[in-house]
């Protein structure tokens, strides 16, 4: 089990190897192999070529000189290295969270499992995936889309269900599990369930992520608590009734059982942005919020050149189409078609897989992102962070709530033509538009590092796990 940081620098290596001598059978030697030297108090002091990215390449340079000294030195350092990393699992994948978390919590040296389906046209990448092949054999894939029409029956879930059960073998001894969702594989409320149950009582720690719709969230949004939420469109057009399934599912008794059971087991539940921190406010299990990681080493900011037209991007999402406000900002990009033909080029991308689709926006200036949030997602995030101006949720909550002066994304209301005043704006005056790409970056480096908010999650595991 993982410790809390100890500061051993206040022990001679004498000492050290003394009470770590009952310790060797046990030894992670996976884990700590990149991080051997750390708290080496006695560490040799030779010139070594400083990085700017630092750390980690400077601390296995040092490990190649730490490997040359004694055995009973280079025992010594691993086994009390392995008491502080952490052995993660994380189970689900909905918007690349997970992802790059995964990414921080190995820079810090733990050892992360990821467990995912891919979420759909998306296909995030996971360490066990367990989506349903059915999907890519064309006749079984048409024979059961087939059976679900006629009769409900989701045999996709319960072939998701069957892979999942053959992993738990591989899924036991973590220190902390996290779940993306409570429902972090949509599959049959009482499977999840089932699943959950074996993989809870095989590990130590559990936790959950309020990243996106669950039963808590939608309630709160139903009950009418914000001033807009993505379930307004359902409320004005009550034809919506496919894809507003998606969302009200969550108010189901069988939906409603799954979350009692998820949060009765977890030690906390754990926002990642303002449209989810607000409806946990005050809830018995809700922890501080913790901003979505974005990898600034992975995805580097991309400077603005504005010569000719301006390139403006939207992505569409077929599923979550009127959640988005998609028919309201394609009505906004007809409008300034025509207003600006000659100063801008639109591109639009539909139910991309996400290599694809970052791509696709790489020569945007402006990045269309969402109508119906508070607070930016993971879409927007990314982008900012490679440079574009993006049009998103940047309410007056997530100015107050980050201590910003200037704006790193501009805020659009559920309006057309809100959509169409702001961008008009920048259009008229591009240097807008630089401005704020440089903002972007700055506040994603700042507020959204992958490894300081990795580390954020390790602090907050810790202290209420």
């Amino acid at each position: 089990m993982a410790l809390h940081r100890i500061e051993f620098s206040l022990f001679t290596t004498a000492e050290l190897y003394l009470v770590s001598v009952p310790l060797v059978l046990t030894l992670r030697w996976a884990e700590v192999i990149r991080y051997t030297a750390l708290w080496c108090p006695d560490f040799p002091r030779r010139q070594l070529p400083e990085r700017q990215d630092g750390s980690r390449d400077l601390l296995l340079q040092k490990y190649k000189i730490y490997k040359s000294m004694s055995t009973c030195h280079f025992f010594t350092i691993n086994i009390i290295v392995s008491l502080y990393l952490m052995k993660i699992l994380l189970l689900g994948e909905y918007s690349r969270l997970h992802n790059s978390l995964k990414e921080g919590l190995e820079q810090l040296g733990h050892q992360v499992l990821l467990v995912g389906t891919g979420d759909s046209f998306k296909q995030f990448p996971s360490d066990i995936d367990v989506s349903s092949k059915l999907r890519k054999r064309f006749f079984l894939n048409k024979w059961w889309q087939l059976v679900y029409r006629l009769t409900g029956y989701n045999h996709f879930k319960k072939d998701i269900y069957k892979n999942l059960l053959k992993i738990l073998p591989e899924l036991k001894g973590f220190d902390v599990v996290q779940l993306i969702n409570e429902d972090a594989f949509c599959i049959y409320p009482d499977d999840e369930i089932t699943f959950y149950k074996q993989v809870f009582a095989q590990n130590e720690k559990i936790f959950l992520s309020a990243c996106g719709e669950d039963t808590h969230v939608i309630r709160y949004y139903d009950e009418g608590h914000m001033r807009y939420s993505i379930l307004d469109p359902f409320k004005t057009y009550p034809h919506l009734k496919n894809e507003a399934y998606y969302s009200y599912k969550y108010l189901q008794p069988a939906y409603q059982k799954l979350h009692d059971f998820v949060v009765d087991k977890v030690s906390g539940i754990i926002p990642s942005d303002l449209d989810y921190a607000i409806p946990y406010q005050g809830h018995p299990k809700a922890l501080p919020m913790i901003p979505n990681p974005v990898n600034v080493d992975k995805i580097k900011f991309n400077k603005l050149i504005i010569n000719d037209k301006i390139n403006i991007f939207f992505g569409i999402n077929r599923l979550s189409f009127y959640k988005k406000g998609s028919d309201m900002i394609l009505e906004a990009l007809d409008v300034i078609r025509q207003k600006y033909a000659d100063k801008v080029h639109i591109s639009l991308a539909e139910n991309l897989p996400y290599t694809d689709y970052v791509k696709q926006y790489n020569s945007a200036h402006i990045f269309i992102d969402q109508l119906y949030s508070y607070d930016q997602g993971f879409n927007a995030l990314e982008a900012m962070a490679n440079g574009k101006c993006v049009l998103t949720g940047a309410e007056e909550e997530f100015f107050d709530y980050f201590q910003l002066k200037k704006a790193p994304a501009i805020n659009v209301l559920p309006e057309t033509e809100d959509v169409v005043k702001k961008l008009s704006g920048l259009i008229e005056n591009p240097e807008k538009i630089l401005e704020v790409s440089q903002n972007a970056r700055r506040f994603i480096e700042k507020h959204h590092h992958y490894k300081n908010v990795a580390q954020q999650y390790v602090d907050t595991w810790q202290k209420f796990g």
